[in-house]
């Protein structure tokens, strides 16, 4: 198995893991005032405010007149293809506390981009020991949960045309092995879910469902995330039905 790709820094710097959420969540969900942000931050008003009024001296926000803040001209462009995974996004986060609330584990929300998995909502568990917000990462698709289900869905031509050899010239390191991924995939779609045990990040595990639209299509991943100390094996059936139960939930919502 390749190694994980991502594990926290060792001296993480909370100022600017904070501008960063900030920036994602007002590309994913337009406008927001100082006290939303602070609210979703965890952090004082005024931390907030200082935080807002650094991305608007670097372009990265907008105050607007009503002393809401939106995305600024470096974000802006990103902006105008948000508007499928907003309307996802919105239908999912009520989805997301209700599953954070009942298995006391962080959920999340992930759409694939070509050969990279985003995740457009995150929804973080209680417990002291958890798995962080995700929200606005990305990863390579081959590398998440998520991202597994989505590639699973995919015909066996265009999974190749993903991954031909030609697309990865300037990056070969990061091309996966494609028999090692067909494996994968195959196994996903025999479960009908997929496991992830610190394959995109050290000591994390999580499980995920196909999220479809109305027509079919597969369009997310629904996701729990936890720390591998806590994940039990014999749990998986439970934390998969309950996974299940959501997506279905999703999907109804998706199709009103």
């Amino acid at each position: 198995m390749d190694k994980p790709l991502k594990a926290p820094p060792p001296y993480a710097i909370a100022s600017v893991d904070n501008a960063l959420r900030i920036a994602a969540m007002l590309q994913l969900e337009g406008p927001l005032t100082v006290t939303e942000v602070a609210q979703r931050l965890g952090v004082a008003n005024s931390t907030a405010h200082r935080l807002l009024a650094m991305l608007v001296y670097r372009d990265f926000a907008v105050r607007d007149a009503d002393r809401t803040y939106r995305v600024g001209p470096v974000l802006e462009l990103a902006a105008h293809s948000q508007s499928t995974a907003a309307r996802l996004r919105a239908a999912a986060l009520p989805h997301l506390h209700r599953l954070a609330e009942l298995l006391d584990e962080s959920a999340n929300l992930t759409v694939r981009t070509g050969d990279t998995a985003r995740f457009i909502a995150s929804v973080e568990s209680r417990q002291a020991l958890r798995v962080g917000s995700r929200e606005g990462m990305v990863f390579p698709a081959h590398r998440t949960t998520a991202g597994l289900l989505l590639l699973a869905e995919l015909p066996p031509d265009q999974l190749d045309a993903l991954y031909a050899a030609d697309r990865y010239d300037e990056r070969p390191d990061e091309r996966p092995d494609l028999d090692t991924l067909r494996a994968d995939l195959a196994r996903v779609r025999r479960n009908g879910f997929a496991l992830n045990e610190g394959r995109s990040e050290r000591g994390v595990v999580a499980v995920g469902v196909c999220v479809h639209a109305p027509d079919g299509e597969a369009v997310a991943g629904l996701s729990l995330s936890m720390p591998s100390a806590r994940y039990e094996k014999e749990r998986l059936p439970m934390l998969v039905g309950t996974l299940r139960t959501a997506a279905e939930a999703l999907e109804r919502d998706l199709a009103r």
